[in-house]
């Protein structure tokens, strides 16, 4: 047949560049895709006057991208004869009767509806399909790395704070594992409001200025010095550029004097124009006993200056100590209420009581574009009923290989729409409108806007516009009175790299990805990294409110490629008769890592993180 093959590609004027593997793969797609050899060769000239190729060779490195055009005209042709009919080959069948499932096992328990509703999820999982997810009438041997997977629905870590209420190994028979979210019912809505002054879509944006550039980090010092002479345990700061033997208070920014690594020989104190015309003097650290500094990061200094030239430091002060009754002041033109029907015949779940499942992007493996691991996040969530279904980018993920190669034949916009609204839009829809999902894009989202912060999605679906929720990144919302905050940008891994420390000696525990995360939180800033890390799109004519954080979360979502985590961390209590403030901190980790599966989180919260059952879960 290879034969039959060349000579159509010759009958048309087509030559190789590497005949016999160019030729193998095209008798597997002729097999594959139960192709004529001048089907194929039709196939190949729409290919290659869609992808403007120069060249009438067939090269080799052309063969990927070729596939997934055979792949996307097979399902083309499955959707436009049977729109709403899915076929399932007898291999399928095979997989589904000898593969010892637990979720089929769990389905199958339910209604004749739900049964076949769910059964359908069971088979979407395992995949054992063609490259777009429909299976072929010929059985097929393609099964991916995910599909092959040996630790599914795993928990990974837990936190158990509620009476009676085990959460191990989610099993899909343990009925523990559904009391932490069967506690809320589906038929209990969750308020919803939106906080913050982000930028709009559409907005105009990478056009700030060296103004703007400084007059943000002008009024951060400033600020920070306010807050801390607000408080009564500070005075007002003074010139650390001064030389005097007496010890004086000062109010900065860490900066690095020069361009690489901060180290003890190269921190340097920028203080406000306000008290010393913006100049900078170098900071001797011997005599504190640990500390964690990283460029960027706002901080008060109790010290002296003898020389004029260094700021020998005695006390460091990061944190700005917490009022009695801190409350959010935004204005009402800054916030969306989505519910205009709370009030109304719709049961409400008590305050500040919540379910929430939570998962960061990649949503897709990198070997392929078929959105696995998000089918099977969401085939959880149908089980599982959480009020909250929050995702955040990258959806569309710039770093994925066949992104980067330009080898899709739909554009980003389609494959969004197509592979995470679409699944979304079913997915609210299965539920009932009491159920919510949230979006929060990421500056490696391919389809959306480069520019941190970053404007929500602009998606309009009008008959569940109140379900499925996008923010700007980073973004605050407020649900039953829990304030969460989340940014996609990591953070805790770019701060990882810049931070220098130096730990107590009193054999006190070390725990760094704590330390990291509160950075975040004594900042008051999604990130308070200066200068930003490479490749970070900080626009500082939008970021002056938009990265601000006005009040301590409740919980604040921070997804990194760093270990997966769910954190409580303490702030404020240092000062006599300050209060203590906790927030619960939740690196869900990816849901896909490279070929294989990764993490998400589940999270039942009930007014505190002493009354919260959390777990990190393998997908």
């Amino acid at each position: 047949m290879e034969e039959e093959i060349k000579a159509e590609f010759q009958k048309n004027g087509f030559n190789f560049d590497d005949e016999g593997e160019v030729l193998k793969k095209c008798l597997t797609f002729c097999i594959n895709y139960n192709l004529k050899p001048s089907d194929l060769v039709s196939s190949w000239e729409v290919y290659y006057l869609n992808r403007q190729l120069d060249e009438s060779t067939v090269k080799d490195d052309e063969m990927d991208g070729f596939m997934l055009h055979l792949q996307n005209e097979q399902k083309e042709a499955i959707i436009k004869e049977e729109p709403s009919l899915h076929i399932y080959s007898s291999k399928d069948v095979d997989m589904i009767l000898n593969d010892e499932d637990e979720n089929i096992a769990e389905d199958i328990l339910g209604t004749p509806t739900d049964n076949l509703k769910l059964y359908s999820d069971a088979l979407d999982s395992t995949y054992k399909a063609n490259a777009n997810g429909y299976s072929s009438d010929k059985p097929s041997k393609l099964v991916t790395p995910f599909g092959r997977r040996t630790e599914k629905l795993v928990v990974k870590f837990n936190i158990n704070n509620l009476p009676n209420t085990e959460n191990g190994c989610i099993e899909p028979d343990d009925e523990n594992t559904d009391d932490i979210i069967k506690r809320v019912k589906t038929g209990k809505k969750c308020s919803l409001m939106v906080h913050g002054s982000g930028p709009e879509p559409g907005c105009r944006f990478m056009y700030d200025r060296t103004e703007d550039r400084f007059n943000a980090l002008e009024n951060r010092i400033r600020k920070h010095a306010n807050a801390l002479v607000s408080s009564g345990l500070y005075e007002e700061p003074t010139d650390p550029t001064v030389a005097s033997q007496r010890t004086l208070f000062a109010v900065g920014m860490i900066c690095c004097d020069g361009d690489g690594h901060l180290n003890d020989k190269s921190v340097l104190l920028q203080s406000s124009v306000e008290h010393s015309g913006g100049q900078r003097v170098r900071l001797d650290l011997h005599k504190l006993g640990e500390f964690s500094l990283f460029p960027g990061q706002v901080v008060g200094f109790e010290g002296s200056n003898p020389s004029g030239h260094c700021l020998i430091a005695s006390k460091l002060v990061d944190q700005i100590p917490l009022p009695v009754d801190a409350v959010v002041d935004v204005h009402p033109s800054m916030k969306q209420a989505l519910d205009q029907e709370i009030h109304s015949t719709v049961v409400i779940s008590r305050p500040e009581e919540i379910s929430m499942i939570i998962a960061a992007g990649p949503f897709t493996t990198t070997d392929n574009l078929y959105f696995e691991p998000l089918k099977e996040l969401i085939s959880y969530a149908k089980r599982k009923q959480p009020q909250l279904l929050i995702l955040l980018g990258p959806f569309v993920d710039s770093e994925h290989p066949q992104i980067k190669k330009g080898t899709t034949d739909s554009s980003f916009d389609e494959i969004f729409h197509l592979e995470i609204l679409r699944r979304l839009q079913d997915y609210v829809e299965f539920m009932g409108s009491e159920v919510r999902a949230i979006l929060v894009p990421s500056i490696r989202d391919a389809n959306h806007d480069f520019v941190l912060p970053q404007p929500p999605f602009d998606i309009q679906p009008p008959d569940i516009i109140h379900q499925i929720t996008s923010l700007t990144n980073p973004g605050t919302f407020e649900a039953n009175q829990i304030k969460v905050g989340c940014c996609t940008v990591d953070v805790l891994k770019q701060l990882s790299g810049e931070e220098m420390s130096r730990c107590s000696k009193d054999g006190t525990s070390n725990d760094r990805m704590g330390r990291l995360a509160n950075h975040i939180l004594n900042q008051r800033s999604f990130y308070p990294l200066y200068p930003p890390a490479e490749g970070i799109p900080l626009d500082f004519s939008l970021a002056q409110e938009a990265l601000t954080i006005s009040t301590i979360p409740d919980i604040i979502i921070l997804p990194s490629d760093m270990k997966y985590f769910i954190k409580v961390l303490s702030l404020g209590g240092r000062n006599e008769g300050e209060e203590q403030k906790k927030c619960v901190c939740v690196n869900p980790g990816r849901l896909a890592k490279g070929e294989g599966s990764g993490t998400f989180a589940e999270i039942y919260y009930h007014g505190s993180p002493e009354m919260m059952n959390a777990s990190i879960i393998s997908i």
